[in-house]
């Protein structure tokens, strides 16, 4: 355990992982609470088709640079990482974790005019869908699809796939 966040072997995941909060806020959201975050994860994961439990992590920047340079070999901070479990578990009690910078999140809310926590919870939808196994850079839309669905599912706000490709592949921040 480094800061509350668990390092396993190669990722974020591992079968012998101590038993985390489903929500961890190192860094505050300000409309935003752990319980209302933790049920918003809930209903995603539901509308998304996820089986288990998905724990998040809320953090600053610069952790979150950290761990994209750990974890991906990239050494500039990112808005959202997702750390899936291996498939092999039967059980499939524990579907993964996802880490979101609090920073990011609020910097593009305030861009697009919408609340950092809803940012949030656009980050969390992104990072679920991950954990399914979706890849925006090699599924010819096809996360982006099921993002803007469930987006509209859940009465969230422009998705990060969409905002990306309004920009010219570029993300807001």
């Amino acid at each position: 355990m480094e800061d509350g966040i668990f390092i396993g072997r190669g990722n974020l995941c591992s079968s012998s992982r101590e038993k985390l909060k489903l929500v961890v806020f190192q860094k505050p959201v300000a409309d935003l609470t752990e319980l209302a975050l933790a049920r918003f994860v809930a209903r995603a994961r539901r509308a998304a088709g996820l089986k288990g439990t998905v724990d998040v992590l809320v953090t600053s920047s610069t952790e979150m640079r950290a761990l994209n340079r750990r974890f991906r070999g990239k050494d500039k901070p990112t808005d959202v990482l997702s750390f899936p479990c291996a498939r092999d578990d039967a059980r499939r009690q524990f579907a993964g974790e996802i880490a979101l910078s609090a920073d990011i999140a609020a910097q593009n809310a305030r861009l697009l005019g919408h609340s950092p926590g809803q940012e949030v919870k656009i980050l969390v939808l992104h990072g679920v869908l991950h954990l399914l196994g979706y890849d925006h850079e090699r599924d010819r839309g096809q996360m982006a699809r099921r993002e803007r669905q469930l987006r509209l599912r859940l009465g969230l706000p422009t998705g990060l796939i969409d905002r990306t490709l309004a920009n010219g592949k570029r993300r807001l921040a």
